[in-house]
């Protein structure tokens, strides 16, 4: 008998715990949920090790948001420039830290609404925040990895990323939804990758209605 998406997504996420028990957000924070809120904007379009280069140095100059939000422009764009896009980040960043002093008393926001009033900072940037760095979950963070995995198993047909979370909350019970960004992000760098995905090694290529059918699929790693 076929498996109802409920189904599937439970399976899933079953044997993903099972392959990626310890799977953990991979941007070096310290426990800062500004730090974090940082590092999560600058992560946009480059990999979480590249924003753990720079990130070190620019907290380093500029620890608070009240230091960021008075910072050198040209400054901040020259010590992020590695990430990519540094003159959308370096605006987003130094507005972000502008609000957060003048509008929430030097404390990053606790709340989905907050949060999201921020600028840079949509659904998935909140959900990563508000989840890590307050113990909060709320959603599940759609990220890159996490929509095209979404696809491939069937679990969504959506185009949207928020619409892409709303169809996994409602197959995943809420005790699921944190750990389903860490473990989709692990199995889509290990095994589902966007070019050669290695379905002959996928603990999932039997219950996966991609399977075996996207061009470049390799069949063991």
């Amino acid at each position: 008998m076929a498996m109802t998406r409920n189904q599937r997504a439970c399976e899933v996420m079953r044997r993903l715990a099972s392959l990626y028990p310890t799977a953990h957000i991979a941007l070096d924070y310290a426990g800062d949920p500004w730090h974090l809120l940082v590092a999560v904007i600058l992560s946009a379009q480059t990999t979480d090790v590249g924003v753990n280069k720079v990130t070190p140095t620019l907290f380093a100059r500029y620890p608070h948001p009240e230091d960021l939000a008075g910072a050198d422009m040209l400054d901040v764009e020259e010590i992020i420039h590695s990430t990519g896009f540094f003159h959308a980040k370096t605006k987003s960043i130094m507005a972000t830290a502008r609000m957060v002093v003048a509008e929430f008393g030097g404390r990053v926001p606790d709340t989905m609404e907050g949060l999201m009033r921020l600028p840079g900072v949509a659904r998935k940037t909140a959900n990563i925040v508000i989840s890590n760095a307050f113990g909060k979950v709320e959603g599940i963070a759609v990220d890159t990895h996490v929509f095209r995995l979404a696809h491939r198993l069937g679990l969504s047909d959506e185009s949207d990323p928020d619409k892409v979370e709303r169809d996994l909350t409602s197959l995943l019970p809420r005790e699921d939804w944190f750990h389903v960004n860490y473990r989709f992000i692990d199995h889509g760098r290990a095994v589902c990758t966007a070019k050669r995905p290695v379905c002959g090694a996928c603990t999932l290529s039997d219950i996966c209605p991609a399977a075996f059918t996207i061009a470049g699929w390799r069949q063991e790693a």
